[in-house]
């Protein structure tokens, strides 16, 4: 279930697991955006081509079922899942990577004109609508991005960027409930004071409602708003905690090392959606992209009674904004560095992924 950086090895390696007696039926979405390069594409510095992988292409390629359908139900004792198209579809083995979806207790969503930052085609359609409303005389629309994380500061750079590619002045206002924490002092000083000299505007607050062109914050200030990005944090798919699964506070299912839901030796996990109970650590895509090759073994251990192994996921990684002027802030533990050969390293790494998961090879342009 789910098509993320996981399931991605799973399908590029299904030869192997064919081999091992597993038949093999993907439950997921047509196609799928590449994180890493989200904000790219906001910024307009990319096409949305650049970040697609085909995956129906590439389940018909590995010779893998594919069922474009979502998950509306499960019997896990009998092993059956229950889809959206009326079918019902049995299983010997389970594995979930199923990704996150946006934190948001009060339903802004629910209301015009809001975006979450997932699903990420919904940021590709507010790319859509800002340049349609740039290329008419005025300012452009008034743009609020809420939340305070490396996300928010991210999603926001990228619409300053928007805004200058088409020579407009930035109409953005980030709203962060807290001060942040994702990166060093000095780097959040830097990165605060690289946006406000761009025209970014940086308040600190909640919103609390959406109303026809504000937003309304906890302390009753209201806010010129004609878009709304929520970027507040992620959390599991919600039907996940209906399945009866353990799972940790963000809905995450809970792991053992050997990606094996606690409790359900046959059900596996991997990525956002999920979380190893004696390690935990943030949806974060490096982990979903480490822990493939454990995944791949386990399910094939599972099906031959080989040994299994076991996922230890790192305590430090590299992260790397995409501020979206042509630079990026570099994060390595208490390090960090801005400027254009972060982006490039950036870029390298992102675009290189998705061309190993449509089965080339990245080549720089010249």
């Amino acid at each position: 279930m789910g098509a993320g950086h996981a399931h991605l090895h799973l399908l590029a390696r299904a030869r192997f697991l064919r081999a091992a007696g597993l038949d093999l039926t993907l439950i997921a979405p047509e196609r799928f955006h590449y994180s890493g390069l989200a904000t790219g594409v906001l910024s307009g510095a990319l096409s949305v081509e650049a970040a697609e992988i085909d995956v129906a292409a590439l389940a018909a390629v590995s010779g893998v079922r594919h069922l474009a359908a979502t998950v509306v139900g499960a019997n896990l004792q009998a092993r059956v899942l229950q889809l959206n198209t009326g079918q019902a579809q049995g299983f010997d083995l389970l594995s979930l990577n199923v990704g996150s979806q946006v934190r948001d207790p009060l339903n802004l969503a629910s209301a015009p004109g809001v975006f979450p930052v997932k699903p990420l085609a919904g940021l590709f359609t507010l790319r859509d609508q800002l340049e349609a409303a740039m290329a008419e005389p005025g300012p452009g629309p008034q743009v609020v991005v809420a939340g305070g994380g490396q996300t928010g500061f991210e999603v926001t750079a990228a619409l300053a960027g928007l805004y200058t590619r088409h020579g407009r002045a930035p109409q953005v206002t980030l709203v962060a409930a807290h001060s942040p924490t994702f990166a060093p002092q000095g780097a959040l000083a830097g990165l605060t004071a690289h946006l406000q000299r761009r025209g970014v505007s940086l308040l600190t607050g909640e919103i609390v409602a959406r109303r026809d062109g504000t937003c309304l914050l906890a302390d009753g200030r209201e806010l010129p708003c004609e878009r709304l990005v929520l970027a507040t944090g992620l959390v599991a798919p919600p039907w996940l905690g209906q399945l009866g699964l353990a799972v940790d506070g963000a809905g995450r299912v809970q792991l053992t090392p050997q990606l094996q839901v606690l409790g359900e030796a046959r059900v596996f996990a991997a990525g956002d959606c999920a979380v190893i109970a004696e390690t935990p650590r943030p949806a974060v895509g490096v982990f979903g992209v480490r822990a493939a090759p454990v995944l791949l073994n386990n399910l094939l251990a599972t099906a031959t009674g080989a040994q299994l192994r076991s996922y230890r996921p790192q305590s430090h990684w590299l992260s790397i904004m995409d501020l979206g002027d042509e630079t990026g802030l570099a994060l390595w533990r208490s390090l960090w560095w801005r400027g254009r050969a972060a982006l490039r390293l950036k870029r390298w790494l992102d675009l290189s992924f998705v061309a190993k998961a449509r089965g080339g090879t990245f080549t720089p342009s010249a």
